[in-house]
């Protein structure tokens, strides 16, 4: 084996970096792995810090390690047979990426949703919007060194997570719409759940503001801290909190309406700011505004069926052509772009993830901060990491 290819080797191995740490490229910086095992990036994700002192100098983020090649798995199954990885791809807000891959074969495929079905949709895609901020708000505190407010988080996500279980059978990596409405029906128990919950969400989300929003400890860790501005959201595709915390009201659900959101009355918080409490911010404000949209769906339920009549089977052929659809995720735009060549499955699907752009600011972002401001930042911004390496 020659030297380069030792180098090689032992780059991807991950000791390339820790041999030379102490001396980087300049003699005055050192190299040091963040991750993949580190705590505060919740997931295998690596990066590569040069600091000067506990200042970052330059922060390179390396993919990969989680790669489960769902984009190709698509072409090897049927329709129906590929609904069960679109859980899989973000495991907390696992029911926007149903909507976005079904949303997709029902455009393909002209094949309309019952009314009941959309409402259907709506309130459990918004609850599980909380349940994905709730882990978000927990696991950040707890990386910026805060152990209490996650048993409120789970406690309260528990709750979500007991109702979504009697329509869906799950907890987690949901399967539950299919092309052309749900897999079930929900329940009359369902529905007073929801109603006793909303109220009562509503309730905790003062406590949540007292115990730790209002904290001096935590408003000194994320004030002015990875200030993103507008236009490198723009230069990188940010969407989701991480632009509406740097000012700009963009929300799929408002700008490029899907089901029946457009009827429904609710505001897209933003924050002027741009920083890592800005981004706080706006997801605390959001969880209020999901309660309000589950409010209004509930009342507003209409009878009717949970499936179309004639809905895709297992072998299904779709028409050829292709299509795009976008939903609004707990992380920002999700999208599916399908193409068919007139068979049972698809010829191409591309998954649009918000994590993969929102991650892709941490570079610039991180450079000049203090390493324990950049765990802070890299909270903010709220990854999940299975989203990227799909």
């Amino acid at each position: 084996m020659s030297q380069t290819e030792r180098d090689y080797s032992q780059f991807i191995a991950g000791d390339f970096y820790t041999q030379r740490m102490e001396k980087g490229p300049d003699d005055r910086t050192m190299i040091l792995n963040m991750g993949p095992q580190h705590p505060s990036t919740h997931g295998v994700l690596r990066i590569i810090i040069e600091i000067d002192g506990e200042y970052i100098v330059r922060a390179e983020p390396v993919l990969g390690y989680l790669h489960r090649m769902h984009e190709k798995m698509a072409e090897v199954k049927t329709y129906l047979q590929y609904m069960p990885n679109m859980g899989r791809v973000d495991y907390l807000h696992a029911l926007a990426w149903n909507w976005a891959y079904v949303g997709a074969v029902e455009r393909l495929a002209g094949i309309e949703v019952s009314e009941r079905a959309e409402y259907i949709r709506v309130i459990t895609t918004e609850l599980n919007r909380i349940t994905s901020h709730l882990v978000w708000w927990g696991t950040f505190l707890l990386d910026l060194g805060a152990f209490t407010p996650i048993l409120y988080a789970f406690e309260d996500r528990e709750r979500i997570l007991d109702l979504l279980q009697i329509p869906t059978g799950s907890r987690l990596t949901y399967c539950y719409f299919r092309p052309g409405g749900v897999a079930a029906d929900i329940t009359q128990d369902f529905v007073n759940g929801v109603r006793a919950f909303v109220p009562y969400m509503r309730s905790r989300l003062p406590m949540y503001r007292d115990l730790v929003t209002d904290n001096i400890i935590l408003r000194q860790r994320l004030e002015r801290i990875g200030v993103i501005p507008v236009e490198a959201c723009r230069r990188y595709g940010a969407t989701g909190p991480v632009l509406r915390g740097s000012g700009v009201a963009y929300d799929v659900r408002r700008t490029e309406p899907y089901s029946i959101y457009k009827t429904l009355d609710f505001e897209i918080p933003t924050d002027k700011e741009g920083d890592s409490m800005g981004r706080y911010k706006v997801r605390m404000a959001e969880m209020e505004q999901s309660l309000r949209i589950i409010e209004q769906a509930v009342e507003r339920l209409p009878e009717g069926p949970y499936l179309v009549k004639g809905a895709p089977k297992f072998r299904w052929k779709a028409p050829a052509g292709e299509t795009y659809f976008a939903v609004e995720g707990a992380r920002g735009k999700i999208g599916v772009h399908l193409l068919s060549d007139g068979s049972n499955k698809p010829y191409r699907c591309k998954l649009r993830s918000p994590s993969f752009s929102n991650m892709s600011l941490f570079s610039e972002v991180a450079r000049g901060v203090l390493i324990a401001d950049a765990v802070a930042i890299l909270g903010s911004l709220d990854l999940v990491i299975p989203e990227i390496d799909r």
